[in-house]
């Protein structure tokens, strides 16, 4: 199994993302990428820690890439938008990977080029860092979509690109669509 942390604004949002995909066996949500130890989602969403909401993913590397993994992050979010992901603004929202080897960060930044040749006028602003370290998110943020799917939040939100992502790449969906 491997592991990899992927930020791309909420983190309700891209946890529910990865947890439809094929060899993934959890999706945590958590903080990365900042200074503070051990923060908390109040601390976080205040924008002074300079951590970013992030998914720590543990997956197959046998049933699912990690340019899988990258290709579905992309399409998940908007890595165009500068401390943001739709109504979510702050550097917590940000546009972020992880890497914990050398291979993760040629293949992030690889991939960050073969995008940005596709675009026009318009610039890719995800980071690409190392990982440092990892701080799971309280109890109430994981499975969130799963738990509170009336919730508008996810019906706006959420439920949108859950859908999006299944048409793009059911080649690459669990067989139950999620985890």
């Amino acid at each position: 199994m491997k592991t990899s942390v992927f930020g791309g604004g909420c983190f309700w949002c891209t946890e529910a993302v990865f947890r439809m995909l094929k060899g993934i066996s959890n999706v945590e949500p958590g903080y990365a990428g900042g200074s503070t130890e051990n923060p908390t989602y109040e601390n976080v969403s205040s924008g002074a820690t300079g951590h970013a909401e992030v998914i720590h993913v543990t997956y197959d590397e046998s049933q699912i890439s990690y340019d899988d993994l990258l290709t579905v992050y992309f399409a998940s979010h908007d890595p165009t938008t500068p401390n943001r992901q739709g109504n979510d603004v702050g550097t917590q929202y940000r546009s972020i990977i992880l890497y914990e080897t050398e291979e993760e960060r040629i293949a992030a930044e690889r991939m960050i080029a073969d995008l940005q040749k596709e675009l026009k006028g318009e610039r890719i602003v995800t980071e690409v860092k190392k990982l440092e370290k990892f701080y799971p998110a309280e109890d109430y943020h994981k499975k969130y979509f799963e738990n509170n799917k009336s919730a508008a939040y996810c019906q706006i939100v959420i439920e949108p690109k859950i859908e999006k992502i299944k048409k793009r790449f059911t080649k690459l969906l669990n067989e139950h669509g999620t985890q």
